[in-house]
């Protein structure tokens, strides 16, 4: 049998002494704003966060309740159940008040139901929530310059194929160029092919207030354009990070990249270039309509 690895025509050799870890939120974070970085990552004790969003928990509860459902024999896997995994996962951390939680559980319990009776949830996944890493470089026949590493929401098997499903509860329905361009998706699907020791090409997002479904078809070439960039990224934050830990300046190393997305940074409390940014969101503002 053709090796997964030769099929998608990357390196998995033996890795060097030293390679650095990185994850698809690790790599984000960094390019976003270095010094949201820094404070999630290598500060520690860990500095001052903010206290919980409401879109965050709404997002949290709805994965939660897939991963759930999936975990059941086929034969269980009803719209009813599905809502009521959604009670059962329930918090109410970030809502404005009850009443606000109480419209968003039976909004998430429609989601589910809706998404459980559209679409065949009888095959069981590959993995649920499952963590894969792989050793990689983007140049064929090179020595892995990287570790990729990462948690996918779900991984489905189809015609000897993995398939890489990610569940999206925000206010903007993803398209397939979202699907394609997404760094993390296409991670998750290399690392799953190192894995799982299957070929994965194709990722999906998974839309759930309006059921759409997003989906895109790698190639080996697209792949390794992702993962180049992430081997950018990855040097950048390695050296940012050495530098630190050698006695250099982390205001300079990890600088502030001040905007809008300061008003809802986790970090916000620590991080003064952030504050002037301008004001703070609620924890609840994030929410769709």
């Amino acid at each position: 049998m053709v090796r997964v690895v030769e099929q998608l025509g990357f390196e998995f050799a033996v890795e060097p002494r030293r390679l650095t870890k990185v994850s698809p939120a690790r790599l984000a974070t960094f390019a976003d704003c270095p010094r949201r970085y820094r404070l999630n990552y290598v500060d520690r004790p860990t500095p001052v966060r903010t206290g919980p969003w409401a879109h965050s928990t709404l997002g949290a509860v709805v994965h939660n309740a897939l991963r759930a459902l999936f975990d059941l024999e086929p034969e269980r896997r009803t719209p009813e159940r599905a809502a009521a995994l959604v009670s059962e996962h329930w918090q109410d951390a970030g809502f404005e008040n009850a009443e606000q939680a109480a419209r968003y559980r039976a909004r998430a319990k429609a989601w589910v139901m809706e998404y459980v009776e559209h679409n065949d949830v009888s095959p069981t996944p590959i993995g649920l929530e499952r963590w894969v890493s792989a050793p990689v470089n983007p140049e064929p026949g090179r020595p892995p310059s990287m570790i990729i590493e990462g948690r996918a929401d779900r991984i489905d098997e189809r015609d000897g194929e993995l398939v890489i499903i990610d569940y999206k509860t925000g206010k903007r329905e993803p398209d397939e160029y979202e699907a394609r361009s997404s760094q993390a998706l296409a991670m998750y699907a290399v690392a799953a092919a190192r894995t799982l020791r299957r070929p994965c090409h194709r990722v999906e997002l998974h839309h759930l207030p309006t059921g759409a479904i997003a989906a895109a078809e790698h190639t080996g070439e697209s792949l390794r354009r992702h993962l180049t960039r992430a081997e950018e990224t990855a040097e950048d934050l390695r050296v940012a990070t050495d530098t630190l830990t050698a006695g250099g300046d982390g205001e300079v190393l990890f600088p502030a990249e001040p905007g809008i997305r300061c008003s809802w940074c986790d970090f916000r409390p620590s991080c003064p270039a952030g504050q002037q940014a301008g004001p703070a969101k609620k924890p609840w503002e994030l929410l769709a309509p």
